[in-house]
């Protein structure tokens, strides 16, 4: 693709993106919150009952449309490629720990960026904490950490994840009683479903035709001096403040902020742990979401993993509050950099002695 071209398509894309996520908000959903990928597999795991924290419960309609919008350009342009097979355990635990960070500072590196399009001086302090992630995992990709090839797969592997989901809509859309919904909270404060869905179908295409992640944008601007995947998310950041702005949206300050705590440190942290396991994986949940979607059944693995994350958060109360962080989130944090750390130098050593002594 041609480089004037490419960011050209990250300027448009970034801005359609961040309108749309400002208007979900104006149209029902809980304010900077219009995507967070983080939040929404929480609900989603709430809906189908996997954690009974009732103001969390709710089949977001805008992750479906992620999914399928994905699934349906990739098919569209020929780019549906069944793979999978590159430590798909290894993905699933690290995409585990990537929730929790998540769900310690209350958002994915997408609410982190419209957090602070409204104003919340919280995410900036995240914000570096995730740059610092991305730099540590950097450093052990430099070092030689890798999960591995993948493979070609069948078709049937290769969409199972999007079938699932689309299951879901059904369910959703003509059988609700079997699902769980929030009365209160954020999960009871929702855009119309067929604006949530269409939201994330277009999201979904924009993000799979121009590769967006913010991960791989820092990842990209710290190993090889190119800045051009983080021109989406800039763009997101800029269209999204100008649309709070625009709306009386846009309050400046630490206190006061929608689901958002002032804890400082575990802000940091927490999304620390965001961005050191997200450029491991090779995406942040956002990219793992567009990638299940063109058939990569390794991040469908992390899908689960995140889905997985959520629901353990939950039921054991590692996730944060407005109130502030827990025991619990700030150990399971603690605990997320030991493993992934641990994971990734075992994997490192096994490469280098690989390298000294063959197969």
């Amino acid at each position: 693709m041609n480089v004037s071209k490419e960011k050209k398509g990250l300027i448009v894309a970034g801005s359609i993106t961040g309108i749309i996520s400002v208007v979900l908000v104006l149209l029902g959903n809980p304010a900077n919150m219009g995507f967070c990928i983080a939040c929404f597999y929480r609900d989603i795991a709430g809906a189908l009952s996997l954690h009974s924290v009732a103001v969390v419960q709710y089949a977001r309609p805008e992750i479906i449309g992620l999914l399928l919008g994905s699934l349906l350009i990739s098919i569209r342009r020929k780019e549906f490629r069944p793979r999978g097979g590159s430590s798909p355990v290894i993905r699933f635990v690290i995409s585990f720990f990537v929730m929790i960070g998540a769900l310690v500072f209350l958002g994915c590196p997408f609410r982190m960026l419209l957090r602070l399009s409204g104003g919340d001086l919280n995410a900036l302090v995240a914000l570096a904490g995730f740059i610092a992630g991305i730099i540590a995992g950097s450093l052990l990709l430099n070092r030689g950490f890798t999960l591995g090839r993948s493979h070609t797969q069948s078709t049937l592997e290769g969409g199972a994840i999007s079938g699932v989901f689309l299951a879901l809509l059904v369910i959703l859309l003509f059988i609700p009683s079997l699902l769980k919904f929030s009365a209160s909270g954020p999960g009871s404060m929702r855009a119309p479903i067929i604006v949530s869905l269409s939201a994330g179908l277009i999201v979904g295409i924009l993000a799979q035709r121009n590769r967006f992640c913010m991960a791989g944008g820092i990842r990209d601007l710290f190993l090889f001096r190119d800045s051009t995947l983080l021109l989406g998310s800039i763009m997101v950041l800029v269209a999204a403040f100008i649309m709070n702005l625009v709306t009386g949206n846009f309050h400046l300050g630490f206190t006061g902020q929608s689901v958002a705590h002032t804890d400082w440190l575990w802000n940091f942290l927490g999304m620390a742990l965001v961005g050191y396991g997200s450029v491991l994986l090779g995406g942040c949940p956002l990219r793992q979401t567009i990638l299940a979607g063109e058939g990569n059944s390794d991040s469908a693995m992390s899908v689960l993993g995140m889905v997985a994350g959520a629901a353990f958060a939950h039921n054991f109360g590692l996730a944060s509050s407005a109130q502030g962080t827990t025991v619990g989130g700030r150990t399971a944090t603690i605990l997320g950099f030991v493993v992934i750390t641990a994971i990734a130098l075992v994997i490192i050593h096994a490469q280098k002695k690989e390298a000294v002594y063959g197969n």
